[in-house]
């Protein structure tokens, strides 16, 4: 009986420390397996570090919560502090209609860091009084059972998913070998561009074209510059490049044959691919995988995984997208991954891992 009444004290006084610890350590958790997919997925390429920035998000929880536990008071301003910048930072408060409007979605995700930096807080108190009252524990495991329960997830999270991912990406198979590239197979015959400008055409901004930018290419003025008529419009709406621009005017009309230099007039040796051919031409050590796609779905049936290798990627660089000619409707174009999958994004979505290649008949 006496046990019976102790224990509801002493676990309403470990109450807000049990708490604010398992929102970390799942928050840590979550953003160690999105780091991690991501980190095996689009991040395996180039400089041995550019993996681990992926890890960053999961790692700054971590070691909040890792720090709470140890200094529950200097883990809880930190968390408050850091809940709140986020917070305000991605909020946008505005008023319209003379109404205060937020942005709620955000205030969803960041309300749980601040209520787990108050409950941190409150159990910087409650400890005190616990170690007042009662000697630590004599057993390594006991004295550290907190620290245990709080690695545990997240390192199991990365561990197995290592395990399952890491000899996917360390046996690529790559030759090196980036001029252009005969690739036969699954009813598809093709030569893809060489490196240059039909092939990872970095900007000077740092990326890729996009979709709209390729499409709109031949349009006078020829080149990459902004097209009359299209893009950012006076009244806030956005011209998007049609599916008969990509035809009409799209980079690879002006490619030369052997696909090194943009010409000032077409030559209409090359075109884009679709996203059909895309997916019949991906393969596997040296192999094509066997990949078709039924038009609708967002994942094409491969006999074996693909994966970002020679002859048809550049696994030493960071595009894992290729845009295909097809567009998904006026706003959104498609986009093959490496791993067989088919998407859509906005056509002036040009990012470091969109990229494009373009190709010939044989």
């Amino acid at each position: 009986m006496e046990q019976e009444k102790s224990w509801g004290p002493r676990f309403l006084n470990r109450l807000p420390g049990i708490i604010a610890t398992s929102i970390t350590t799942l928050i840590a958790t979550f953003w160690i397996f999105w780091g991690t997919g991501e980190m095996y997925h689009e991040g395996w390429w180039g400089a041995w570090y550019n993996p681990l920035f992926y890890l960053i998000p999961g790692t700054v929880f971590l070691a909040l919560a890792l720090i709470a536990l140890k200094w529950p008071r200097l883990g809880g301003w930190l968390t408050l502090v850091i809940g709140g910048a986020f917070t305000l930072f991605f909020l946008n408060p505005e008023i319209v209609d003379g109404r205060l409007t937020i942005n709620w979605p955000i205030f969803i995700v960041s309300s749980p860091l601040i209520l787990t930096g108050i409950l941190f807080l409150v159990e910087r108190h409650n400890r005190q009084k616990r170690q007042s009252e009662k000697k630590p524990s004599q057993r390594w495991w006991r004295r550290n059972l907190a620290y245990i329960l709080v690695l545990a997830p997240p390192l199991l999270t990365f561990i197995i998913m290592s395990a399952n991912s890491l000899p996917i990406v360390l046996t690529r198979v790559d030759d090196g070998d980036r001029s252009a590239r005969l690739i036969e197979g699954n009813g598809v015959s093709l030569v893809w561009a060489p490196e240059g400008p039909g092939w990872n055409w970095k900007q000077p901004w740092g990326g890729y074209p996009s979709w709209h930018d390729i499409a709109l290419y031949g349009k006078q003025p020829v080149g990459m510059e902004d097209k009359p008529g299209y893009g950012q419009q006076d009244d806030d709406a956005w011209v998007f490049a049609s599916a008969e621009d990509m035809q009409t005017y799209t980079l690879c009309r002006y490619l030369s044959e052997d696909g090194l230099t943009l010409m000032g007039e077409p030559q209409d040796i090359w075109r884009m691919p679709t996203n059909d051919e895309l997916v019949r031409s991906l393969g596997r050590h040296g192999e094509n995988a066997g990949c078709t796609w039924d038009g609708e779905s967002q994942k094409a049936t491969c006999d074996v995984r693909p994966d970002k290798e020679s002859p048809l990627w550049a696994s030493d660089k960071s595009p894992i997208y290729y845009w295909s000619a097809d567009e998904y409707n006026e706003r959104y174009a498609h986009y093959v991954s490496y791993n067989g999958f088919v998407n859509w994004t906005l056509k002036s979505g040009g990012n470091p891992r969109h990229s494009y290649r373009c190709v010939k008949e044989p």
